[in-house]
């Protein structure tokens, strides 16, 4: 009998019960609301890192999602064995527990919903985040291709994102990260026309930058990156001018101001580098934004005389101000999130109520 195999066993060992499981889905993380950067930075996974942490983070549940951005790292668990916090801190080895958030059920999945929404953003109706958000899934499900909870968790999220921004008008005249550090940059030095830029970086981010920098009206940008084929690369795309990473201080001195955009185990610019630059252009400050985590730019670099560095918690205030004009969308973004956990809870009850049928009926059928 088919009965016989340890998949039907199992199912039947399920206790049947009139009331429904309740939802085996769970997130644990950390973001700018709960972590400065310099603890976010501890918790940043490097794109080298990410199938050790999911494999070593898959023996604490069945389906495990991570995300993780400049302003967060997340977890998310289906069929969690254990304590959510332990397995997040055993992945990183590193005791974080007084910054990390933890929910369950449906609170963990309106949670997802929202951070797709760019609800929980630090520049709340981002965009960039629905696409972060889409490749966490598909790394999740290249590492475990049966996840089906964690699947429909994660399209239902997607899905969700979509409508926000496309009924709300929450994302409209958007302003990312990168653009609140273009308008830092306007607010220190006024009229950008005249100035240069140095982006170090190449990435999504460092694009977006380039393209908020030349919005703006810079017109002498200089592309630095580790690899100057991808910095060459964005250069042609935007615009700009293209300088190989060993190369960085010869060119420093010409950069009224550097945003750096970059994924790097260590610092890459130090005080001393930017005093020597600082030097070689008298009586002309320079304006220094790290949106990157972990920080590419030594913070020893606010010591130096002239020399004016920030980092993304210092962009909080300008991010506060942007919001007023989003307020108005907010309660409508908010509902079409309800709505959507909502169905997720209906598919969920619907399922359990046909696993519970199943198994009364192989039980017969056993008996």
């Amino acid at each position: 009998m088919t009965l016989a195999c340890p998949t039907a066993r199992a199912f039947l060992a399920r206790p049947c019960s009139a009331h429904p499981a309740p939802l085996d889905f769970a997130v644990v993380g950390l973001n700018h609301q709960t972590a400065p950067v310099e603890v976010r930075e501890r918790a940043a996974v490097r794109a080298s890192d990410e199938a050790a942490i999911l494999a070593h983070l898959s023996r604490h549940a069945a389906e495990v999602m991570l995300l993780s951005t400049c302003n967060r790292t997340e977890v998310y668990l289906a069929g969690l064995r254990g304590d959510p916090v332990r397995a997040f801190e055993d992945a990183w080895g590193d005791a974080l527990d007084d910054y990390l958030y933890v929910y369950r059920g449906d609170a963990a999945v309106t949670h997802l919903y929202r951070v797709a929404a760019g609800l929980d953003s630090l520049v709340v109706g981002e965009t960039q985040i629905q696409g972060q958000v889409k490749r966490a899934w598909q790394a999740a499900h290249e590492h475990n291709p049966g996840g089906r909870l964690l699947n429909k968790v994660a399209q239902g999220a997607l899905a969700a994102g979509k409508r926000v921004r496309s009924e709300t008008g929450l994302s409209d005249r958007v302003v990312s990260v990168s653009g609140a550090a273009v308008e830092l940059a306007q607010a220190a030095l006024g009229d950008l026309a005249s100035r240069t830029a140095l982006i170090l970086g190449a990435g999504e981010t460092a694009e977006l930058t380039l393209t908020h920098l030349r919005a703006a009206g810079v017109r002498d940008v200089v592309v630095v990156n580790r690899t100057e084929a991808r910095a060459r690369q964005l250069a042609e795309k935007v615009g700009g001018r293209v300088c190989a990473a060993e190369y960085l201080h010869e060119v420093l001195p010409e950069a009224d101001v550097v945003i750096a955009s970059s994924a790097a185990p260590h610092y890459v610019l130090h005080g001393e580098g930017v005093r020597a630059a600082l030097g070689r252009r008298p009586e002309r400050d320079m304006f220094l934004i790290d949106i990157s985590v972990p920080r590419i730019l030594d913070p020893n670099i606010a010591d130096v005389a002239g020399a004016h560095l920030y980092n993304l918690d210092d962009l909080t205030a300008i991010v506060s101000r942007n919001l007023q004009s989003r307020r108005a969308a907010l309660p409508h973004a908010e509902a079409i999130i309800r709505e959507a956990v909502a169905d997720l809870s209906r598919w969920h009850l619907t399922r359990e109520a046909q696993l519970g049928r199943q198994r009364r009926e192989l039980a017969v059928a056993s008996a």
